[in-house]
Order: C-alpha cells, then structure tokens, then sequence
C-alpha cells in the first residue's frame, strides 16, 4: 500500500495478503503471518481539516472490536496504542505509517492460528469458537465498520470516537507498566486518553503523567 501511494490510489482502498513473508509490528517486531490469519491494508489521505492524523489508530481499533469481539467467547478489550485483547491475550494488532498526506493502517487479526511461545499471551478466533471465521468475509465486514468510524472521526472530529474506545477499553484504575521508547519504565493506573489520543497514566502519587508511545503491559 506504501508503495501505491505515489501511484494516487485512492482513499479507501484496501489490500488483503494471504500471508506475508515480512510481516511487521510496532517498532519493527516481526508479525508472524501464516495463511489463515488477516493481513490488511487501507489508505486514508489526509485534509487539512481533519483531526490528529496518530488518532485514525482510535478509529481502526474501534471497527477492529466491532468486528471481533462478537465472534469470541471471552471478554475483547482494546489496549491503548494499537492492540484488541480477549480474555488480556493479544487476536489484532494495528500499525500506521505516514508517507506524505497519506495514512496507511495496516491491520492483522489471528483468525486461524496464533504463534505459541512469546513472552505474553495470544489467541485467535478459532481457539475463541469462531468456528468457520474466514479472513476474505472478514475484511469485507471490517472495511464497512472502519467507514463507518472514519465518517465519524471525519465529519464529527475525535470525540465520538474516543467515547467509543473508552466505553470497549481496559477500565480506569487498571494497573499497567508502560516500557517507554528510551526503555524507561513508569507504572500507574489507567486514566482515559485524552483529546489528543495520549494515554493518561495516574502515578501511585496521585500525579498524571502523559504518555506519547510505549508498550503497555497490564499487570
């Protein structure tokens, strides 16, 4: 989807791999990506009107939990920046990328398998009783529900779509450790995200410490 960027493809078009041989996390981790599982893309191009482009990762996870957390027999949450959690094991993970005014989301969903042996728990939509799921009809399904939600952040700028994300989200005071970029560590308690998308962590001194990026790890 980068590279058909400058080629002018359109917004709203999207790109579904069978598998990929490169696949990629935040921060350059691998994604393991056998066949089976969701692999996709979509480009948004950006207006000058529109709300902070980082946001759009709100807008993906809000039709990523629509689409999956009626599928899986535990309890889906969204965990701030990028990743849907069931029962606190990882099934989608979402990744932007900016080149120029345009915004790729890339999107992967474990639908009929998940990689064993890291170092925190995942799961797939299988091992959740989606019996069946298939990612072709799922892409079909999430590219109406992110439509949806950029027509919102669009024309009604980030609020609703932060309303959203916190109603689906792990639920103020939970505990959590954020491994920031420098590779600092600071624990807290979830307090929202705030109007620019930022987690706010309350410190055990009552202090609120703003957070850019990070791992977040729930403790």
């Amino acid at each position: 989807m980068l590279a058909l960027v400058d080629q002018g493809v359109a917004e709203g078009a999207w790109l579904r791999a069978g598998r990929q041989t490169g696949g990629r996390g935040r921060m350059g981790r691998a994604w393991e990506s056998p066949e089976g599982n969701l692999y996709c893309s979509t480009l948004v191009r950006l207006r000058p009107a529109d709300p902070l482009a980082h946001t759009l990762a709100l807008v993906a996870a809000n039709a990523v939990y629509a689409l999956v957390a009626p599928l899986c027999s535990g309890q889906a949450r969204i965990k701030w920046p990028n990743d849907i959690l069931v029962d606190g094991a990882k099934i989608a993970g979402i990744l932007l990328e900016r080149a120029g005014d345009a915004i790729v989301i890339g999107i992967g969903i474990n639908v009929t398998g998940h990689p064993v042996g890291l170092d925190r728990p995942v799961t797939s939509l299988i091992a959740q009783g989606a019996a069946g799921a298939d990612a072709q009809a799922l892409l079909e399904r999430l590219a109406t529900l992110f439509a949806h939600w950029f027509a919102i952040w669009r024309a009604q700028g980030l609020d609703p779509v932060r309303t959203h994300w916190l109603l689906n989200a792990h639920p103020t005071g939970t505990p959590m450790r954020v491994v920031q970029p420098d590779g600092s560590t600071v624990e807290g308690a979830f307090d929202t995200i705030d109007r620019q998308g930022m987690l706010i962590l309350r410190l055990a001194n009552g202090d609120s410490r703003a957070i850019h990026a990070g791992d977040i790890l729930l403790i």
